[in-house]
């Protein structure tokens, strides 16, 4: 049984502390709005997983630095500020069940915000010279801008492949968790080899998340997200992509016909969710995940043990274990 996120993270959990303090005086601002933003964006922060893969990374490779914490904030300044973004263009209202920034500082205020934050991350890492750090992760920002732009383009015909599923996933969610490994490992001052073995050990557990995250869409082991979110999206997962790889032409353009004009109708999103099932996208999606898992954890083999090597493992086993 998969450990809780508390236990998880009790190798880092003074640095987890420290962290947090570290990340307020790096969001801090002289301008009165800048910093009431702030304050609302840092009360309601998620998991806080992003920092803890570059904490159990860095502890894994070498040694948690001062380094170590600017990766972290970096990371977190640069993704909350494409959250702040994507937002305005999803004119999305909420976040984690709270107001967006957009929603109560409409969106004019929230992409300057966005902007503020992006350039937060980038003169901490200028000011001190952390540009391996700085590189790391604005290739993944750059990945994850590429990821979102060809869902886009290929949704609105629904004719994403596996291949370009894959593609989509890697880009848009693996490419962050692969920065988060890669940044820890270069913080604590591990060799080229190292680093390269940690993204790619990143890249598999994001890959395995965001399968996850998929299979969540039908029901699978979810607790509170409600049914069929992605199929009325339009948006093309693993399960589905497969179950309609197997079906038959008339099947196909059943489906297919059922989401482009009725992904509103719950009945119908019904039927498509039961289409999945009963073709086998359930199953062929978990084998898939839990491939990128037993990838993961392989790597992992590379390195010496140590508690935060356990407890990497342990966050990799959460993330594919998690009922939300």
């Amino acid at each position: 049984m998969a450990l809780q996120l508390k236990e998880i993270q009790a190798p880092v959990s003074s640095e987890m502390a420290d962290f947090e303090k570290k990340f307020r005086s790096f969001m801090k601002s002289k301008v009165y709005l800048v910093d009431q933003i702030m304050s609302f964006i840092v009360k309601r922060k998620g998991k806080q997983m992003r920092p803890l893969f570059v904490f159990l990374t860095a502890g894994t490779t070498g040694e948690i630095t001062e380094r170590t914490y600017r990766g972290a904030s970096l990371i977190e300044l640069l993704h909350t500020a494409s959250l702040v973004h994507d937002d305005v263009v999803d004119d999305s209202n909420y976040r984690r069940g709270f107001f967006s920034v957009n929603a109560l500082w409409k969106n004019k205020i929230a992409v300057l915000v966005g902007d503020y934050l992006l350039s937060r991350g980038l003169l901490l890492s200028v000011d001190n010279e952390d540009f391996d750090l700085l590189k790391i992760i604005s290739q993944a920002v750059r990945e994850m801008s590429e990821g979102e732009l060809l869902q886009m383009a290929k949704a609105r015909n629904l004719d994403i492949t596996e291949e370009v599923y894959y593609d989509v996933i890697r880009q848009k969610t693996a490419s962050l968790i692969a920065s988060c490994c890669a940044a820890g490992a270069a913080s604590s001052g591990a060799p080229e080899e190292s680093i390269a073995q940690m993204k790619e050990f990143g890249l598999n557990v994001g890959m395995a998340f965001q399968i996850k995250d998929d299979l969540f869409d039908y029901g699978e082991d979810q607790i509170g997200k409600p049914l069929g979110i992605d199929i009325k999206e339009k948006k093309m997962t693993l399960p589905l992509i497969h179950a309609l790889s197997n079906a038959s032409s008339s099947d196909k353009r059943r489906i297919l016909r059922t989401i482009k004009r009725n992904s509103d109708d719950a009945e119908k999103v019904k039927e498509v969710i039961a289409f999945v099932k009963g073709a086998g996208g359930i199953e062929y999606a978990k084998k898939v995940m839990n491939d990128y898992f037993e990838k993961a954890l392989s790597i992992l083999d590379n390195f010496p043990d140590s508690a935060y090597k356990k407890s990497l493992g342990e966050l990799v086993r959460f993330t594919i274990e998690r009922t939300k």
